[in-house]
């Protein structure tokens, strides 16, 4: 049975992604997305750091929020008011149950209950999208099961409640594979709860785009920043523990923008920024000069 609580009501507005969030598409997720929010199916986003799974959820969130505002205008779906609000959490070691459900807190007016975020979600409608899951406690994500089920619940201990997810609700979560070992790691019992799409570095030409579009640097150093990335990641099998991510080319991108030397753009932004090891760092360099002698 669904009960209510006394807790602090926060405009789901505040969430919604308003404006178009810039995203290139590399194969089907936009679709299996689509269908697994139709479904209410819980998504498992997987791969390594800077490929876009953040955006893409940004993304997602807006494009369904666009379908369920037309279908509101159009009065065929009066489960919706029109929006889909998106709570992102940044997982962390120190993560606890109730940073995610709520706890009570101390005021001027006494004791009063505060939602957590996936409350807050999970009673608006909403996504709520755990990013690096894994580096919560193993205990905190237990508390998400029910809502991965037919179930479609959440059970506040604190308050004795047990709270059915409004129609809209989906859980997303996200995880770097390269990262974990045997004790960070999704067990099976968790991720069997998900349908999963694994996501990697597009290819150059893609990579170039999406630079170019977020740096704002012209479109000839918007390639060379994405034929460098590539060539890094070819490291990987020699040493380099990440590749570059899109994101750290980017950041070279805008330094470019602003006048910065692309080789010492580079070497701030990319050789310094994703390793430490000086036999590694000498190696990019080289390939950085490679590219921009």
């Amino acid at each position: 049975m669904t009960t209510k609580s006394d807790y602090r009501e926060i405009p789901v507005e505040e969430y919604v992604v308003e404006q178009e969030p810039f995203y290139v598409s590399t194969s089907d997720e936009i679709e299996v997305f689509e269908a697994a929010y139709r479904q209410r199916v819980p998504v498992l986003l997987k791969g390594p750091t800077g490929t876009g799974k953040t955006r893409f959820v940004e993304y997602m969130s807006w494009k369904l929020s666009q379908a369920l505002a037309a279908s509101a205008a159009a009065k065929t779906d009066s489960s919706t008011n029109g929006h889909l609000p998106l709570v992102t959490v940044a997982c962390h070691e120190d993560l606890t149950a109730s940073d995610l459900v709520g706890r009570y807190l101390l005021d001027s007016n006494g004791t009063r209950w505060i939602d957590g975020p996936l409350t807050r979600a999970v009673k608006a409608g909403g996504i709520c999208y755990l990013d690096e899951v894994v580096e919560a406690r193993k205990d905190t994500t237990v508390i998400i099961h029910p809502l991965t089920d037919h179930r479609r619940t959440l059970t506040i201990d604190k308050l004795g409640e047990v709270i059915e997810a409004s129609d809209g609700f989906l859980l997303v979560v996200s995880y770097n594979p390269g990262y974990q070992n045997a004790m960070k790691d999704l067990k099976h019992s968790t991720r069997q709860r998900f349908v999963a799409l694994e996501f990697d570095f597009p290819d150059e030409e893609r990579e170039a785009q999406i630079i170019a579009h977020e740096s704002g640097v012209d479109e000839t150093n918007a390639e060379l920043l994405a034929r460098l990335g590539g060539k890094i990641r070819n490291l990987r099998e020699h040493g380099l523990e990440e590749g570059a991510s899109t994101r750290v080319l980017i950041y070279a991108g805008r330094l470019i923008k602003e006048g910065i030397a692309a080789r010492r753009a580079c070497q701030v932004s990319v050789t310094w920024g994703i390793t430490d090891d000086p036999q590694i760092q000498r190696s990019i360099d080289e390939v950085v000069t490679s590219i921009f002698p």
